[in-house]
């Protein structure tokens, strides 16, 4: 079955020249786009319209367009990453929305991630928390074979689901405190399953909450409203075990 063609949508993008400038939400319509399109394919379009019309285009960020960077992160229609389940923008199609429908489109609404252009964010912040524990800090020589560390699989697989975590931003952006305790319960439960893991578990917990705080982001709202935006689907069970991992370091001291 053949895609089909919207032959008008409204496209109501929030425009901001930069950080320190007052933004606006600015509307253009689109004509004839296909619901095979991805979203980005769609901005793609949108730019070549107002470029063709001497207009500023509409500063995204993207990369891989494959759901693995995370890079994409756009609020759309009040949702993070769009109106559909475990994907990313870039994975969101036009098959999502109907004829001369108006598409709202929004950066993440997170004080720690200040706008940069548009709906461009600077998403730093998730970097300095993952630099300020989320590795493992020994010489490890070679490549060592992977089955030379027993590990149950369940561990490896809880590891492995918590490493899932592409830091997108989605949790924070969708939590009414804007708090980034589902990105770091990911960072440093991905460790905590590990043997690898356990040599820095304490300073880990520790210095990476720190980092949190310092930087501005809320406390953890229990709503369980970042689970349903990640679109990796990691579980708030990682933030339960965030708490223990910090609680028996802080009572280590």
């Amino acid at each position: 079955m053949a895609d089909k063609i919207l032959s008008k949508i409204h496209v109501k993008v929030w425009r901001q020249n930069n950080p320190k400038a007052k933004g606006k939400f600015e509307t253009y319509t689109i004509e004839n786009i296909s619901q095979g399109n991805s979203f980005l394919e769609m901005m793609d379009i949108l730019n070549d319209q107002l470029i063709r019309e001497g207009k500023d285009p509409v500063a995204f960020d993207h990369d891989c367009r494959e759901g693995i960077c995370g890079m994409c992160s756009l609020y759309i229609n009040g949702h993070a990453h769009g109106p559909d389940s475990q994907v990313t923008t870039c994975q969101l199609h036009m098959r999502k929305f109907s004829e001369g429908q108006t598409i709202t489109v929004e950066p993440w609404r997170v004080g720690a991630f200040p706008v940069i252009k548009d709906v461009m964010v600077d998403r730093t912040a998730f970097e300095k928390i993952q630099q300020a524990g989320g590795f493992v800090s020994v010489n490890t020589g070679g490549v060592p074979d992977g089955n030379t560390i027993p590990i149950s699989q369940i561990d490896a697989e809880e590891a492995m689901d918590a490493a899932a975590c592409i830091g997108c931003g989605a949790c924070a952006a969708t939590c009414k405190n804007s708090s980034a305790m589902l990105f770091l319960a990911a960072k440093v439960s991905q460790f905590a399953k590990l043997p690898q893991g356990q040599v820095e578990a304490k300073t880990r917990a520790k210095s990476m909450y720190a980092k949190m705080d310092e930087l501005g982001f809320g406390a953890c709202s229990n709503t369980g409203a970042c689970e349903l935006a990640c679109p990796k689907s990691i579980s708030i069970a990682h933030i339960a075990r965030l708490n223990r991992e910090y609680l028996k370091a802080k009572m280590a001291d």
